[in-house]
This record gives C-alpha cells, structure tokens and sequence, in this order.
C-alpha cells in the first residue's frame, strides 16, 4: 500500500497567528501550489483520499478525487481560547506552561498535543487497514507529525523537529504489516 500525507497548501491568516481548528480559507497561491503537489502524487482511479473537515484541507482534497472521506480526528490541534490570537500576545503564564509541556497540557478549554496524536493514530490505523493500494489523506502539521514520530519511534516532545512545509508530501510504503517513510 502506498501512503501520501499531504499538509494543506498556505491558508490565507496573517503569519503569527495561532489558527488550530479555525476554518480558514486558503491563499492566493493556491493554484501553484497545488500544481507542485500534483507532480509528487501517483493518483488512480483506485487512489482513496481522506481529508480533515477543514476548509484548507477539503479544498486541497477535491484536486485529487470527488469521493472524498472526511475525518474530523485528522483536524490539527484544537487550540481553545488561543485560536485566532497572535502567538506573541498569548498569556504569559499560561504559554509557558503549555510550552513546558505540549504534549500533556492542554490549551485553554483546547486539547493537548498527546490528545491530537491518539486521535490521528486511532483514525490512520483505521485508513490504513482498509484494502486501498493507495491512499492519499490531506491533513495538517501536527497530525502528521504525530504520524510520522509514531512510525519512525520518535518521541512526541521531539516531534516538532520534523520539518512539514505547506503542501509538504510524505510518501509512506505498508508492506506486510511495516509502514516505511520513503
């Protein structure tokens, strides 16, 4: 089986603004972009794709299928009373706390990050044990960090270590039970 993580193109947000599960649109250089991550996909007919309901991702999905999965455990975090405020001017305190500890503190009425990656594995063991020969799922960083630390037994606190770019393709190989990150 053949497995493509894609992140959704550039959303159209001012950098430096925390945006979670907000539902953004996405920007100008959709097109282009799109086009780039074309080139990087093998799609046939028998290609199954997955998406996060979000705007960003959907949108992204429909160029490579019209039978699209939509799978609200693929959402990137839930980032509570902190979606759409700026990084810098989040709570001192409160940022602090979080960032001491990501993985198991949760944002302001959010979720932490251990919460996103129990999500995101329970929904990828679920889409990978189906009997697609590929499978495209269009997703967001820190789901697919989330994978992709579970697959090469990286720690979640180091995941962010792993560069994912928008419109970033991961290509992933199952074979006999064995995910491989090509």
């Amino acid at each position: 089986m053949e497995i493509y993580l894609v992140r959704h193109t550039t959303p159209k947000i001012e950098k430096g603004i925390c945006y979670g599960q907000t539902d953004l649109d996405v920007a100008a250089t959709f097109e282009n972009e799109v086009a780039v991550i074309l080139n990087s996909l093998e799609i046939t007919q028998e290609t199954s794709v997955y998406s996060s309901p979000l705007k960003r991702c959907t949108k992204l999905a429909q160029q490579f299928s019209d039978n699209i999965l939509i799978d609200d455990r693929l959402m990137e975090l839930n980032f509570g009373d902190w979606e759409l405020l700026k990084w810098d001017n989040l709570p001192k305190k409160a940022s602090t706390i979080w960032m001491n500890d990501f993985v198991n503190v949760s944002t302001p009425n959010g979720e932490a990050y251990i919460d996103l990656a129990n999500r995101a594995n329970e929904a990828f063991t679920e889409i990978i044990s189906t009997s697609a020969k590929k499978l495209i799922i269009t997703t967001h960083a820190g789901v697919i960090r989330s994978l992709l630390s579970k697959i090469n037994n990286i720690h979640l606190k180091d995941s962010f270590d792993i560069q994912v770019e928008y419109g970033q393709v991961f290509k992933i190989i199952k074979q006999n039970n064995m995910l491989t990150l090509l």
